[in-house]
């Protein structure tokens, strides 16, 4: 079924893309000013309605480039970055959908709508596996605004002026940071709490800062965030690292904004102070790293010593196919950068419509696999950002006539469990940790419970008594991508 309003073939297209023809400037849309984008004319009056409506759950905001330079629109509403930013009636239940038509389109009650629109949400799992129970620092029995410390050696920091993107990703499991919901919201307005809770937990190696996207901000704000972990006195801080979509949807902000050239400095001034700082870049398709000016971005980021990670949820409708991963991680390998991730889709938001069992992730990511050279080969996958920490899925097996998942953690709560073999009944319908049923007549996984319990962090320190964890709290996932 054809959904475009077609004025020609050719016109639809890509614009060929050269580093003269990418926007220059930083343009975005929203459900406001989406209209006035030349290609809204080009969407079926259902893909229009479909944009007003769901973007009343879920964030909606893209830019010029990815619109102009990464989606396809011959190929529209199948084009993978299509799908990516625009959001589509089947991420909400036909139902609720409805409902929400009516009241946006017909009734038009605002009272009515937000009340709706908060059910929808709520019902969505906005802040998964624990991130506001279990992950938040405490000090003096008061919760550290805008930190997350899960993993031992790795903490997590959201400034407050990082949280929003360049374009928000419709899958995304940070979506709660984008949508008014303050009292859910994780932002710091300054790094002074961080720098002290960093100078009391010497244990902590990284910091990973995160939102949103910090390279949303400019090099002074960011600075003023980043230089403070060089001190002497955060000597034990060994990496630094910056979680952004920013390398696939505005490559620009490290090649031709005009602080792109301080940013580079700022790099630079971070590798010679000893630190390594790691970019985590977000990719989920290889289209993003075949445009001439991301290309340039990454050659840009690994000359200042810095290093550039490549990592990405596995999602439905965008990125099944193996083609791509092994394009987009061969691509990467030859411009520099590092192969680090492939995610599972998490447990929160539109994740009915995004979500792929976990058999299949398996094929799709060994398919990939197999593609490429040894060079790539340092991506881990595919893997689950789950409660007790990250699973990833080592393969399928037979033991005794019996067919199971192969699993281990790559990270964890407990440092015990980390490479810790375990195994659960093969089941083809599963697509998350909580659906797995343990192997050999076991009635828990070792981590659900029992003797392999302790305090993670020690006396200065959180506790996280993991048996007495909810059972829809250990349902839950992480983020898409954090990679802490």
């Amino acid at each position: 079924m054809r959904h475009l309003l077609l004025p020609s073939t050719t016109s639809l297209r890509r614009n060929p893309v050269t580093l003269d023809a990418t926007p220059a400037k930083f343009k975005p849309y929203t459900r406001q000013s989406i209209q006035n984008a030349r290609q809204w004319q080009w969407l079926s009056p259902d893909l229009q309605e479909a944009v007003q409506v769901v973007s009343h759950v879920l964030p909606f905001r893209t830019n010029e480039y990815v619109m102009e330079q990464l989606i396809d629109w011959s190929n529209v509403p199948d084009d993978p970055i299509y799908r990516l930013t625009f959001p589509h009636r089947d991420m909400l239940p036909a139902r609720e959908y409805e409902q929400l038509r009516d009241l946006v389109l017909v009734n038009k009650d605002d009272a009515a709508i937000a009340q709706l629109v908060h059910q929808i949400r709520m019902r969505m799992n906005p802040h998964p596996a624990g991130q506001m129970t279990h992950n938040v620092p405490r000090v003096n029995d008061a919760p550290l605004k805008g930190l997350q410390h899960k993993y031992k050696e790795t903490v997590l920091f959201f400034p407050s002026a990082g949280q929003t993107c360049h374009a928000y990703c419709t899958f995304c499991f940070r979506w709660p940071q984008f949508v008014g919901m303050e009292e859910m919201k994780f932002d710091a307005r300054e790094s002074t709490e961080l720098v002290s809770y960093l100078g009391t937990h010497p244990d902590v190696t990284d910091v990973l800062i995160t939102g949103g996207d910090p390279m949303i901000m400019n090099t002074r704000s960011l600075a003023e965030f980043i230089e403070p972990l060089l001190a002497p006195e955060l000597a034990h801080i060994q990496n630094i690292r910056i979680g952004t979509k920013s390398v696939a949807y505005w490559p620009q902000r490290y090649v031709s904004d005009k602080d792109s050239d301080d940013l580079m400095r700022l790099f630079e001034k971070v590798v010679k102070a000893g630190k390594n700082l790691a970019l985590m870049g977000h990719y989920n398709h290889a289209v993003e790293l075949r445009q001439p000016v991301a290309q340039q971005a990454v050659k840009r980021i690994v000359g200042t010593g810095a290093t550039l990670r490549m990592q990405g949820p596995l999602i439905r409708h965008i990125n099944e196919d193996p083609n791509s991963w092994a394009e987009l991680w061969t691509t990467g390998v030859r411009l520099g950068a590092i192969p680090y991730y492939m995610f599972v889709e998490r447990d929160t938001g539109p994740r009915e419509y995004f979500a792929l069992p976990l058999a299949r992730a398996h094929e799709i990511f060994q398919s990939a696999y197999s593609m490429v050279s040894g060079l790539s080969r340092t991506v881990r996958g595919p893997s689950m950002s789950a409660f007790p920490g990250k699973v990833v899925i080592d393969g399928v097996v037979t033991i005794n006539g019996e067919k199971l998942f192969a699993l281990q953690f790559l990270q964890a709560r407990n440092p015990d469990w980390v490479r810790r073999p375990f195994f659960a009944k093969y089941d083809p319908d599963a697509t998350w940790l909580d659906h797995l049923k343990p192997a050999f007549g076991r009635k828990k996984f070792f981590f659900e419970g029992g003797e392999d319990d302790h305090d993670t962090f020690g006396a200065a320190g959180r506790v996280i008594p993991i048996q007495a964890v909810q059972a829809q709290d250990r349902r839950a996932s992480d983020s898409q991508p954090d990679a802490a």
